[in-house]
């Protein structure tokens, strides 16, 4: 795999990763824009223990341009794009509409005495996978997907090291019905400078584990037990399996992880990187084949914290939908959004079942 760097007509950072060691990569970008957005603000929410970031300037980003204006596709003639080159493997660059980035901005430092006020100083960047703007994930090569993994274990370290972030988050959301607001596939990742809340959530819950246990590592323990009771497994090779949790919150979650634990997708080894393409390539179209439609997702990878408890965390791949059924969608309404409690409208049992059958 080739890496080459580049700078944005606005100073924004785009790496390319090319499959092919002779790829040339010396177009320019000819666009004249304007300089990116200050940070954001980040504000303490003391009710939960949160913080919230609040990026006023992603009002005017992007949404859901025809094709002929996608901003990710390649550059051809006089229609200019994010991607400068005529052609492309896998692209990284930074949002330009960010949610976090690492551009100082002024900031008051609290609205009350309870809420303090800090800037949104991370990153946030956009992963292009491929330069056809008709393909999906589902489409993309095993080959593809391994050129995917490194360029996200390449950017989990590099953004790891930046000062104060905390944790990196990689993720794709696709549909509409989940709230894309470009076709084009593409995933993001979000450098946070704290730990999110979802993540504190599950690493309180495996340190208790481990304290009970006299050193167990929670996922791994349940990894273990759902691969031998059989009855959630979706697939399995030698190194990766894919699992339909007990306690699933939507109506079709899997979660794909290493049969080994591993804090991060840098920890990964050669073997593991190549065996996850051809088992995730086979699940996502068994989750398009469910409805024979395309299957609006999120996919999530959960990777340990950048600076602490990375002993306690276990690298999976959380890949949900909110579709419940051919004509009908899973609201997070009263319950789920007010209280944080999900019901679920599908059996774990039977959505595993229906993957297996899809």
């Amino acid at each position: 795999m080739k890496r080459t760097e580049m700078r944005l007509a606005d100073g924004r950072e785009l790496i390319y990763f090319d499959e092919r060691d002779d790829a040339v990569r010396d177009q320019p970008d000819r666009r004249e824009l304007p300089p990116p957005p200050p940070a954001s603000q980040l504000r303490y929410d003391p009710l939960t223990d949160e913080w919230v970031a609040v990026a006023v300037h992603r009002q005017t980003r992007t949404f859901l341009p025809p094709a002929n204006e996608c901003p990710l596709d390649p550059s051809v003639g006089d229609r200019l794009t994010e991607i400068p080159a005529p052609d492309y493997d896998v692209v990284v660059f930074e949002n330009r509409f960010p949610s976090l980035s690492g551009r100082a901005a002024d900031t008051p430092g609290e609205i009350t005495p309870f809420t303090p006020v800090r800037p949104g100083l991370g990153r946030c960047e956009v992963v292009c996978y491929t330069s056809d703007h008709d393909a999906s994930f589902a489409s993309l090569s095993p080959t593809r997907v391994r050129t995917v993994l490194e360029a996200l274990a390449d950017r989990t370290v590099a953004l790891g090291e930046l000062p104060g972030v905390e944790q990196v988050f990689c993720f794709e959301n696709r549909g509409v019905e989940i709230g894309v607001t470009l076709h084009h596939p593409h995933g993001q990742i979000y450098a946070y400078p704290f730990v999110t809340p979802r993540t504190r959530t599950m690493l309180a819950a495996a340190r208790r584990h481990t304290e009970r246990t006299g050193g167990g590592n929670l996922y791994a323990d349940l990894l273990a037990a759902e691969r031998a009771a059989g009855e959630r497994v979706v697939l399995a090779n030698e190194h990766w399996t894919a699992y339909v949790p007990a306690a699933a919150r939507w109506p079709f979650e899997v979660h794909v992880a290493p049969n080994r634990p591993v804090p991060d997708i840098p920890a990964l080894d050669d073997a593991e990187r190549d065996a996850f393409g051809p088992l995730y390539l086979d699940l996502l179209r068994r989750f398009d084949g469910l409805f024979d439609m395309p299957m609006p997702y999120i996919a999530a990878w959960h990777q340990a914290p950048v600076r602490i408890d990375r002993e306690l965390g276990h690298l999976h791949l959380q890949l949900f939908s909110i579709r419940r059924a051919k004509d009908k969608l899973k609201y997070l309404a009263g319950a789920e959004s007010g209280m944080g409690t999900f019901i679920n409208d599908v059996a774990p049992e039977r959505a595993a079942e229906l993957l297996r059958a899809a």
